[in-house]
């Protein structure tokens, strides 16, 4: 008797996707990943209580107020928006160094709206931010589309549409920044408070919070360990990996244009030669909070500390009456030794 027939093309189950080694996505992890994110995440946390604790003794007076501590979260707040999306970019073993660029044009087309409106009323307001976050969007869709269907590695890419995205806002100014934007931009989201919370800090945690719960809750997020983990093994699973890359080039675009916008409201100006390093300030924290270079291993908690560790370092340095630019040589040395730390994990666990 003849059995019935087998399926051409090999099994019809899909192929387990990849375990990831991260402090996030549940669904990938196993109690050793687990047991080495929450270890690296337990010691960052203590580095920056050290570091807290350090300039606290050195200037009990000026540091540990609650003043410092909102300016601390004030001047991480742009920063730590932009890191949300390279976070998950970074995971997918890709890079975007484009963010700066990104978020300068998004707060150039941002004020050129609310310039053109006139008036100083919400609904201007909210149709700068409809077209500065729509800025950022479409430059995310570019690098994702030349990334994933192109095939042009991402760090060309990204660094190409940097010098586009610069070069297409001094067009549009003409090399001189916007200043006229709406009053009532800079008093509410600039500067305004909640409970004595700058609304800048509270639209970044919410930013974080929404990202951090997607990451480590959703299919997108658990895709996204997955295609930093092995794309291959990714597509034999049926996951459409080149539609999942433009999702995440997307989603940081849209993120570096909200930041773009927040920047516009701090500022009360575009800050057109104000944000040259942003991407590699981003790029560092999120390193620096141990996420790999490589993919598929990191999250957000861990950037988030990796992101105050240099802001509190400057705030520090400044108080204490020290050069500034010691930050630099400091995360400099960091950013270096985190990503030697994660090449030797990577090394034992593949043995």
């Amino acid at each position: 008797m003849i059995g019935p027939a087998k399926p051409i093309g090999g099994p019809t189950t899909a192929p387990e996707l990849p375990r990831d080694e991260s402090d996030g996505g549940s669904s990938f992890k196993s109690p050793l990943s687990v047991f080495r994110a929450q270890s690296t995440t337990i010691f960052l946390f203590l580095v920056l209580i050290a570091l807290a604790a350090f300039f606290s003794v050195l200037r009990p007076d000026a540091f540990p107020t609650p003043g410092n501590a909102i300016n601390m979260a004030t001047n991480a707040s742009v920063l730590l928006v932009l890191a949300v999306g390279s976070t998950y970019v970074i995971l997918t073993g890709g890079i975007d160094l484009s963010i700066n660029g990104v978020l300068v044009f998004s707060g150039v087309i941002a004020a050129m709206a609310m310039v053109a409106l006139g008036g100083d009323n919400p609904l201007v307001l909210l149709v700068g931010l409809a077209c500065g976050t729509a800025a950022g969007i479409a430059w995310g869709f570019l690098n994702g589309l030349l990334v994933a269907k192109a095939k042009i590695p991402p760090l060309i890419v990204t660094l190409g549409t940097m010098g586009m995205s610069l070069g297409f806002a001094l067009l549009l100014t003409r090399g001189v920044d916007i200043s006229d934007v709406p009053d009532s931009l800079v008093l509410t989201v600039g500067s305004g408070r909640v409970a004595g919370i700058p609304i800048l800090v509270i639209i970044t945690a919410a930013v974080f919070v929404i990202g951090t719960m997607i990451l480590a809750y959703t299919r997108f997020g658990r895709y996204t360990y997955a295609v930093g983990s092995s794309p291959e093994a990714c597509r034999r699973a049926s996951i459409d990996v080149s539609g999942h890359l433009i999702k995440v080039y997307t989603l940081a675009g849209l993120l570096s244009g909200l930041a773009g916008y927040l920047s516009l409201a701090r500022f009360a100006t575009t800050t057109l030669g104000g944000h040259s390093t942003d991407n590699l300030q981003v790029i560092a924290g999120v390193v620096i909070g141990g996420t790999s270079l490589f993919g598929g291993s990191g999250g957000l908690i861990g950037t988030l500390i990796g992101i105050v560790i240099p802001v509190m370092l400057l705030d520090g340095f400044v108080v204490l009456g020290l050069p500034p630019f010691w930050q630099q040589v400091a995360v400099g040395a960091v950013l270096i030794i985190a990503v030697y730390f994660d090449q030797l994990r990577r090394q034992l666990r593949s043995r």
